[in-house]
């Protein structure tokens, strides 16, 4: 029976999920995609973008700047897909992206986010789901890593569920970029 699973699960193609606003995407976003295409083995890595993230004020750029941006900074980079998935699922909640995503029984999921994201995944809608049916990993972020190795969600997960990747960082964020 084990043997069945793992061929099973090693028939699944392997994607990256990386979530968000996008308001601005910068390299940052590019930089954890690339470091999760190469260490998690991944066929590519979807940039699922939000109308409006939940846990965040309006977004200072309309939906469709945002689609165009994240396609420039991603033009030599195949391997990354943008979709707006929300008109599709009818939701804007991460759960039900990878409840659709996972019900197709084709994937295995990672889902990407920052350290500073851990800290209250927590507070996500249906969090415990997507670590159900997801990997969790958790890139480090300048100034977050105490915080979010002190998480609720890291200190009650295993090594299946939540990843923590260390690597060289690059200090910019989206607020930091539409101050500019």
């Amino acid at each position: 029976m084990a043997k069945l699973e793992n061929k099973l699960e090693k028939e699944k193609i392997k994607i990256g999920i990386l979530g968000g606003s996008f308001d601005l995407a910068h390299k940052g976003h590019l930089a954890i995609s690339k470091e999760a295409f190469k260490k998690f083995g991944l066929k590519y890595v979807i940039w699922a973008i939000t109308n409006q993230n939940p846990f965040k004020k309006k977004t200072s750029n309309e939906l469709k700047i945002r689609i165009n941006h994240c396609k420039k900074i991603i033009k030599n980079n195949k391997f990354i897909k943008v979709k707006y998935f929300e008109d599709l699922i009818n939701s804007n909640k991460t759960t039900d992206l990878i409840d659709y995503l996972y019900k197709t029984q084709k994937y295995e999921l990672f889902f990407l986010i920052g350290a500073d994201n851990l800290i209250k995944f927590h507070k996500w809608y249906k969090w415990k789901n997507i670590l159900k049916k997801s990997k969790l990993i958790v890139f480090d972020r300048h100034g977050y890593k105490k915080s979010s190795l002190n998480s609720k969600t890291y200190k009650n997960s295993t090594n299946k569920t939540v990843t923590f990747v260390e690597f060289n960082k690059v200090n910019i964020s989206s607020s930091q970029l539409r101050k500019i």
